[in-house]
């Protein structure tokens, strides 16, 4: 059987388990019995099918016949997404790519995608995202901090929010940002301030989805112009991304508590995001709630900001001295093992800081020397 019809079924089976998406029970599961299994399988056929990092997991010693379970895959590092194409799939296959964002003049990752591996992403995100956020559909506004995908075609941010528009079918939705000549983000306040207002005006309950930046962005103009509102009750926030380097940072408290200030948004109807380019699955630190529910009950737990990826994903968080898996309540660096990414690397490990909170995680920063990234960087 040659790479493309292995692996190919191979994400037709995960796909089936994923399960097609809103009110499938399969998403909301505590653990997968057979994650170790899947993953050492896909592991077996990315060190087949991916010659750099095949040569990754040799330098290591590691290859199929030594593995005996999934926290002993050798997780590389994101950086190693700049060096080269780390990709099972042919180069006539790489129909699309998704680029990290960081500060000008750095080489960003590449993730590289075709049309199976596309839709995998996407089932992947679409599971998770209904687990957490069962509102927002129907009659909402979706108003959409960055750039339209035609602008940011290589953003995994914004095919991600395009997605979810796709398949949430809000009554309205806007892309209010724009990408300068440099590619940096450009927020257009002025194109969100009428929908925002309008959506108040109107009880129509308001779902903000943005980087981090692009809500201080949003709310320092509000400051300076001395506008406020209260969105109609219900209205939800989804943030993600940092600051690093290119803005002021606020504390994720304070952040949040400007955002309930200045847009009434209740502190509970706020969920943060972490993802990256280089991974296929997201994270959330908000509860999950049951998926059918459409009575607007609390999202997030306040004081409880603890990430968790899907069941087809799992973190560790590491020692960057010794490799080992941190104690609980310790900090250390975050590695995902992404089932999802079944024609790249399934096991990344990033430049983030965690404290290990259970199965979950809390973000800590950055670890020392790494580049400055996150979403928010293309925010100016």
């Amino acid at each position: 059987m040659d790479s493309n019809r292995e692996l190919a079924s191979f994400a037709a089976r995960l796909h089936r388990e994923i399960g097609p998406g809103q009110d499938s029970p399969k998403q909301t599961r505590a653990a997968w019995p057979a994650f170790n299994p899947l993953a050492l399988e896909l592991f077996a056929l990315q060190f087949a099918h991916n010659p750099l990092y095949r040569r990754f997991c040799e330098a290591r010693g590691a290859r199929p016949g030594t593995v005996a379970d999934w926290t002993e895959i050798p997780a590389i590092p994101t950086a190693a997404f700049k060096a080269g194409p780390l990709s099972c799939l042919p180069a006539a296959a790489r129909t699309a790519v998704f680029h990290s964002s960081g500060t000008t003049g750095q080489t960003p990752s590449r993730h590289f995608h075709s049309a199976d591996s596309l839709a995998l992403y996407e089932a992947s995100l679409r599971a998770w995202f209904d687990a957490h956020w069962p509102v927002a559909a129907g009659p909402w506004a979706w108003v959409i901090l960055t750039p339209p995908p035609d602008q940011a075609p290589h953003s995994s941010l914004v095919h991600m929010f395009e997605t979810l528009r796709r398949a949430r079918k809000p009554a309205a939705a806007a892309f209010v940002g724009r990408a300068a000549e440099d590619g940096a983000w450009v927020l257009d306040v002025d194109a969100a301030w009428p929908l925002l207002q309008s959506a108040a005006a109107g009880a129509q309950p308001v779902f903000l989805l943005g980087t981090a930046f692009s809500f201080v962005h949003l709310l320092d103009d509000f400051a300076a112009r001395g506008r406020g509102l209260t969105l109609p009750a219900g209205s939800c926030a989804l943030e993600t991304g940092g600051y690093k380097g290119r803005s002021r940072a606020l504390p994720k408290a304070e952040l949040h508590a400007l955002m309930s200030r200045r847009l009434g948004l209740r502190p509970d109807r706020i969920i943060c995001e972490y993802g990256m380019s280089e991974l296929s699955s997201q994270a959330y630190d908000g509860e999950v709630g049951p998926v059918a529910a459409r009575a607007l009950p609390g999202l997030a737990s306040p004081g409880a900001r603890r990430f968790r990826f899907p069941p087809w994903a799992r973190v560790r968080i590491i020692s960057p001295e010794t490799g080992a898996a941190v104690e609980e309540g310790e900090t250390g660096l975050i590695c995902v093992f992404d089932l999802a990414n079944v024609y790249s690397v399934l096991a990344v490990q990033t430049e983030d800081l965690g404290r290990r909170r259970g199965s979950g995680f809390e973000l800590a920063g950055r670890a020392a020397l790494a580049e400055p990234r996150g979403c928010s960087l293309m925010a100016v």
